[in-house]
């Protein structure tokens, strides 16, 4: 057995309890029965020689058991422990372990060892003369620990290694010279008989060798240095120092411990002495077990545990819950007590676990993520040099015995890792992860001769197992007809297509760009085998199967050869996840085999078109119920053409000239003439019908209703033609035929006719509207329009527009309501035209006719929602906004025309560039605390001459207008300047007048000449202070104008007004004014 590989072992009765689960758990999880082996694979009888002698090597180890129990161990006394194997991980009865306990308990005791080492020490006494001390170690066990008689006695304390044990028992280190921190890392075997008593001490001594005085003299530094050489004086000659000591009870220790210990004095002199780093390990000699006798350490110990993880799974298994590679205490307890007991350094302990996690993996189910922890271990602490050749030997197996099975297991990864199992993907992915870390571990380089190419292996196995599967699903298949012979190929595409998918994930991870997984020899990443592997032998299986396929082929087997066609187009469409090849895939030239079928599938296509143009127009509800319960909704248009869209895209016939030639000869004839056709004839059978039902009735609004349907009908059909070309992508067609064919002849192929069909169907939208407006404009019983004399017109008018244009907004498309208010509204501006009648001077008339029109400017604008502006103001409706205009005027008060009066003279101040008559200059500032309004007149320039000799004589007045806002201030007058025409006056005027005065429409100052300066902005009005003087106020000039003898139309207004004295009293001032103006030019 020494070195070979053993298999774990379960009892018959476990056998007999788990057989059937373990069965059902197995294939429940997809698993094969290539994969796992059965139970009766794993074990033997019940008291197999291997399970017997490996069940006293745990008892042995249980009875013999020292140190304190860890934490996270099973305790207790050993009984305990026993009885939990026999129970757990054997399932003996009591008489197979009384018989095995008794066999044990005849072995002879092993002898015990303590494991110590002697790490380092720091912060120890320094005794030299030079402040350091030449440290060294002794130590021992002492067979039984004399305990004080009292606990405050120091007795104990002064005890040293050299009076308690004996002399070939003390064990010493070297000595380290000169330092307060030494490093030793010594390790001694110490042999004892019992835990119980045994105790473990060491004396840390400063090392003393004789000196001359001279060389203490020359290490001196300090008053403390002389003291000591005093001190040596007195004492014997080569006598060393003590440092401290650490004593210990073995029954204290775990079976390891590494720490460090406080080093004790033997008086209350330097109480505080260091630390000391010590390691133990409680193991045994000369264990009288068969395997231990005959077997090495390693080799028992994992075939321990493989016994142990076996059970475990098997136990997880049963309960269906995945092992996550965790022991159980008992089964972590008795391993360790094991490794430690049998001295078993961590790499091979490592190394134990590897082989037998790795050879269980391979017939029994569980996580491999459980390996990696192994991987990473011994990749850490690899050194070639620590294993025999045997046991280099064995590694190299288990690689190799491993990468086998596991490809092995990727080969039938569509059987063991189903990936329409939870988890499978994740299961597939941890395998690859472990192969590919095992790969590029160190220990696998060095002792695997030949290094595996790992994706070569993995290519190598996914194409032998897809050939093996494709060639299964082949034999599913069994056809009889040419039309069955169809639907079957259709049907195993689909089947190789659902499988690419599910694999494209898993597989595409570790193929493309440049994968983490790969060795690092590798400069590029291989393809993924799957897709270009399978194709070929798809193709070859469709060409063999369509080889009888001709153009006589019967209708139903054209139907099950274009979805066959559909599935090798899907199927080719997933080279896109693929990096570019040196070549095409074998389905490159798929569309070639079904050449002979092409041109029943577009007969099929323009058929169907046809059939559901006419049976949408019987079917469409072009007639409904009373309008007044509920109102008919827009029929949409059927998709007629949908059918020859669908089978064009689904087409995408990859040659582009064949791919042309198609298209204009789908149907047998052109592919765009005949859905032109198709939708200029389905226009024409909607107007029919709906035409044919109005005159089986008299009822205009229910021929409206109709009219509504079918221009919605129509719309909505040219909306889908001008669609087709980007739904059959006709750029495209352009660019991939443009080598081949001259644009020009696809213009006049595709787009003219395509053009032609949209102008014929705008047409028909544009008659259907008109009789639309024709038939609701002419329906009495709706608030039809009607035209007359006086306002009794608008009344009707207004409730035509409430009833009628929410409902056509509800029932037209969009475009087809706009259409109809344009015609409505230049028809509501004749009849606003018929209302107005001659003009008229009553008020009371023109402010009824301005309310209207702008009602039905914002009717028919709907803020944004109904026609644009630019459409409402169209030349009709110019005359009428220069009318709303003067019906403002004609409605307002005679001093709200006075003020719109002196409003327009500010504008035209304003916008005044010619100094024809001269001009003045003034300041002008406003004091709010005193309500007084401050005017300098400066000067006046360029005047013009008046007198015979040339000059003028000239002076200003000044007046506030209009004269009903300012009727207390008294007009002001500067003085006359003799003979100038450019007189310098330098005279101010102060009017008290209220801020709100001058912010009224139209407030100016008025100066003769004349010259107009607006108050609603004159400086320091709208200031909270007043302004200290005038000096910060600019100067305004203004220049002269004469008024208007005649034309203005607020004049013209206020002098027809007769009665209103104010009115004429203004119109005598200007008119005055004017005269004098024009006797003065």
């Amino acid at each position: 057995m020494a070195g070979g590989l053993w298999q774990p072992q379960i009892c018959h009765k476990q056998m007999v309890t788990f057989q059937w689960l373990y069965c059902f758990f197995f294939f429940l999880l997809g698993g094969s029965q290539g994969h796992f082996r059965t139970w009766a694979d794993l074990g033997g009888s019940a008291l197999s020689p291997q399970l017997a002698l490996l069940y006293e090597e745990v008892l042995y180890t249980i009875r013999h058991r020292m140190g304190k129990p860890e934490p996270h161990h099973v305790g207790g006394r050993p009984g305990a422990l026993r009885l939990l194997c026999r129970r757990w991980a054997f399932g003996m009865d009591a008489e197979e372990h009384r018989v095995s306990m008794q066999r044990v308990k005849e072995l002879e005791s092993p002898i015990f060892c303590l494991k110590a080492t002697v790490k380092e020490a720091k912060g120890i006494l320094g005794k030299d003369v030079s402040g350091f001390s030449d440290p060294y170690c002794l130590l021992g066990i002492e067979a039984k620990s004399q305990e004080p008689a009292h606990p405050d006695s120091k007795k104990r304390l002064k005890a040293v290694v050299k009076d308690l044990i004996p002399e070939d028992q003390i064990h010493r280190t070297q000595v380290i010279s000169q330092t307060l921190n030494p490093v030793w890392d010594e390790t001694f075997i110490l042999e004892f008989e019992d835990t119980e008593t045994a105790s473990f001490h060491l004396d840390m001594w400063d090392s003393d060798m004789v000196e001359s005085v001279r060389h203490k003299l020359g290490e001196l530094t300090d008053l403390h240095g002389l003291k000591r050489i005093f001190k040596d004086a007195r004492k014997d000659k080569g006598q060393d120092d003590f440092l401290g000591n650490v004593v210990l009870r073995l029954k204290d220790l775990h079976c390891w411990d590494d720490q460090w210990y406080q080093l004790e004095p033997r008086t209350e002199t330097y109480p505080n002495r260091g630390q000391c780093h010590l390691q133990f390990l409680l193991t045994h000699k000369r264990r009288a077990t068969t395997s231990s006798r005959t077997q090495p350490s390693y080799t028992v110990h994992r075939h321990l545990l493989q016994q142990l993880v076996s059970y475990e799974i098997l136990q997880h298994q049963a309960g269906s819950i995945a092992w996550d590679g965790e022991l159980s205490r008992h089964a972590s307890t008795v391993l360790y007590l094991h490794a430690t007991q049998k001295d078993l350094s961590d790499f091979h302990q490592v190394m134990a676990q590897w082989l037998a996690y790795s050879k269980l993996y391979q017939s029994l189910e569980f996580n491999s993520n459980c390996l990696l922890h192994q991987i990473t271990s011994i990749e850490y602490q690899w050194v070639q040099e620590r294993l025999r050749p045997e046991q280099k030997a064995e590694l190299a197996e288990s690689f190799q015995s491993l990468l086998t099975y596991g490809v092995s297991l990727i080969r039938r990864y569509r059987i063991i890792f189903p990936l329409s199992v939870a988890r499978s993907t994740e299961r597939l992915q941890s395998l690859l992860r472990v192969l590919v870390q095992m790969c590029k571990m160190k220990a696998f380089r060095e002792l695997c001769t030949l290094s595996p190419d790992l994706p070569k292996m993995v290519s190598e196995a996914l194409k032998s197992g897809t050939t093996e599967w494709f060639h299964m699903k082949k034999q599913h298949l069994k056809p009889m007809s040419m039309e069955e012979n169809g639907k079957a190929l259709a049907k195993l595409l689909l089947e190789v297509i659902a499988d690419l998918q599910q694999c494209q994930k898993t597989w595409n991870k570790f193929f493309i760009s440049q994968p983490s997984w790969l060795p690092p020899k590798n400069t590029s990443a291989p393809q993924p085998p799957l897709l270009p592997f399978i194709s070929c032998q798809v193709a070859e299986h469709v060409q063999e199967q369509l080889h009888e396929v001709d153009s006589s082929m019967s209708k139903p087997t054209a139907e099950s050869l274009f979805q066959l066609y559909l599935n090798l187009q899907e199927l080719y469409r997933m080279k896109d996840f693929l990096p570019e090849r040196d070549g095409p895939l074998a389905l490159s030239d798929f569309h070639q085999w079904f050449k002979e079928a092409v041109p029943q599938w577009l007969q099929k296509a323009y058929t169907i078109a046809l059939e559901r143009a006419q049976r949408a127009v019987q079917m469409d509800q072009v007639t409904q119920g009373g309008r007044t319960t509920t109102a008919p909704p827009p029929s949409t248009c059927p998709p007629a053409t949908a059918q020859i869209v669908k089978t064009w895209q689904q087409l995408n016939w990859p040659d582009p000239e064949e791919a042309f030639m198609i298209m204009v000869k789908l149907g047998g004839g052109s592919y765009t003439r005949d859905m032109c056709k198709i939708a200029l004839m389905y226009c024409r059978l909607i107007k029919t019908r709906a035409e044919a039902l109005s005159l089986s009735e008299q009822n205009e609004g229910e021929a409206a209703n109709r009219l509504c349907i079918v221009v919605n009908n129509i719309k909505q059909l040219r909306l889908l033609i001008l669609k087709l070309p980007s739904q059959l992508d006709w750029a495209q067609l352009e660019r991939r035929t443009g080598a081949v064919i001259d644009p020009q002849q696809i213009q006049h192929t595709l787009h003219h006719q395509l053009d032609s069909t949209v102008s014929c169907l705008d047409r028909e939208v544009q008659d259907v509207v008109q009789a639309l407006a024709t038939k609701v404009t002419a329906c009495p019983q709706r608030g039809g329009l009607t035209r007359g004399d006086g306002d009794k017109s608008i009344i009707p008018l207004m409730k035509f527009l409430e009833s009628e244009l929410q409902y056509l907004n509800e029932h037209l498309v969009q475009e087809n309501f706009k259409s109809l208010l344009a015609l409505l509204w230049h028809h509501t501006l004749a009849v606003l035209t018929a209302a107005a009648g001659p003009q008229t001077s009553s008020t009371q008339r023109y402010k009824k006719l301005q309310c209207a029109l702008k009602s039905l400017e914002l009717c028919f604008h709907a803020e944004g929602c109904g026609l644009p502006l630019e459409t409402l103001h169209s030349a009709a409706f110019v005359v009428w906004v220069l009318w709303r205009v003067h019906l403002a005027l004609c409605s307002s008060t005679s001093r709200k025309l006075i003020q719109k009066y002196f409003s327009n003279r500010i504008q035209e101040q304003l916008d005044a560039s010619s100094e024809k008559y001269g001009a003045v200059t003034i300041k002008a500032l406003y004091r709010p605390s005193e309500q007084k309004l401050r005017v300098e007149v400066l000067n006046a320039v360029n005047l013009i001459p008046l007198d015979s000799n040339g000059s003028s004589d000239p002076f200003v007045q000044l007046t506030l207008e209009p004269r009903h806002e300012f009727p207390e201030v008294v007009a002001r007058t500067t003085q006359c300047k003799r003979n100038e025409l450019h007189p310098l006056f330098d005279e101010a005027f102060d009017f008290l007048i209220p801020p709100e005065k001058c912010r009224q429409e139209g407030a100016c100052l008025l100066l003769t000449g004349e010259a107009f300066f607006s108050l609603r902005h004159v400086p320091g009005l709208d200031a909270d202070e007043d302004q200290a003087d005038m000096g910060w106020v600019p100067q305004t000039r203004l220049s002269l104008t004469h008024p208007k003898p005649s034309g203005d139309e607020i004049l013209r207004l206020l002098e027809s007004r007769k009665g209103d004295k104010e009115a004429q009293a203004f119109v005598k001032l200007r008119k005055q004014r004017a005269k004098q103006s024009k006797e003065t030019a």
